[in-house]
């Protein structure tokens, strides 16, 4: 069955993307017009609009296309949808936003002292980890999905969660919380660690865990989520298998292994930008002992 079905609107949520144009207008207005306003402000640079404005395409293809329906009827869309969201768009999001804006929102009394808390390094590896393996626990899991309050609260908490453990590993603002050199390689490990046991027990479970996506009554009230309820009333839908012909389990099972492959993709990239950065650096040194004359001067006569 073709996801036409549900119409323009729960396809491609043109209010949602409404609310992307004026928040990218929002940010230039703040980064190029109202920039004078901030202190230690300095011009916009392009990296810095690009990473922003490619950060607001994919939120929309992850949250406003096809996507975002589809992850209400298929769970290895819905693990495609959240690794996305929090190991692709996250990153993106926190270096288009120049460290100027950064420290103004940090420097808001109540923000700075959870700030504080949540970027050191083992606090915000654990935390995110954690409360994502925690909502992956079924009962926890469906009760989420049914209800369009938890849905967006835990959506959001998952999403403020995920900025704190990508500030250690990227942060524009301050040096002394950025890791540096192995402790950055042992915290993108560790990362990588904590998550495996939780798709470790999706990918090898042997009945589909989540009622959501095998109860047809749980699955449409799920859906409800991403689709207007009158346009599902005029529709005769029994389960996910209407649009896939895949198992539940199958589907269950392949949403663990993208979610840990996207997880490894993602953090391969980094750890090669990490060396490719270690290896420039390295470069540079070679440079100056070579051409310096002070530095030459430094070495001992033949």
């Amino acid at each position: 069955m073709h996801l036409a079905i549900f119409g323009f609107m729960a396809l491609w949520s043109p209010f949602f993307l409404m609310t992307l144009v004026f928040l990218s207008v929002l940010y230039f207005l703040i980064t190029i017009k109202w920039r004078d306003s901030f202190k230690d402000n300095r011009k916009l640079a392009g990296k810095e609009a690009a990473f922003f404005l490619v950060s607001m395409v994919l939120l929309y293809a992850i949250k406003g296309s096809p996507v975002e329906v589809l992850s209400g009827i298929l769970f290895s869309a819905h693990m495609t949808q959240m690794a996305f969201l929090y190991l692709v768009f996250t990153p993106l999001l926190i270096l288009g936003i120049p460290d100027w804006v950064w420290k103004a929102m940090i420097e808001l009394p109540v923000v700075k002292q959870i700030f504080s808390f949540m970027t050191k390094p083992l606090i915000s590896l654990l935390s995110f980890n954690l409360v994502f393996s925690i909502y992956h626990i079924p009962l926890i899991f469906d009760s989420v999905r049914t209800d369009a309050t938890l849905h967006a609260l835990t959506t959001f908490m998952l999403f403020i969660l995920a900025v704190f453990m990508w500030w250690p590993l990227i942060n524009p603002v301050d040096e002394d919380i950025e890791l540096s050199g192995l402790k950055r390689i042992g915290y993108i490990l560790g990362s990588a660690v904590l998550l495996t046991p939780a798709c470790g027990l999706i990918i090898f479970a042997e009945n589909p865990m989540y009622a959501t996506y095998y109860d047809p009554n749980e699955w449409l009230q799920a859906l409800s989520l991403c689709v207007p309820v009158n346009t599902l009333e005029g529709l005769t839908l029994t389960g996910p298998e209407l649009f896939t012909s895949m198992s539940t389990l199958n589907d269950q099972q392949l949403g663990g292994v993208l979610m840990k492959i996207i997880q490894e993709i993602v953090f391969g990239v980094v750890l090669f930008n990490l060396f490719f950065q270690w290896y420039r650096k390295d470069q540079e040194q070679q440079e100056k002992l070579s051409y310096d004359p002070v530095a030459d001067s430094t070495l001992p006569e033949q």
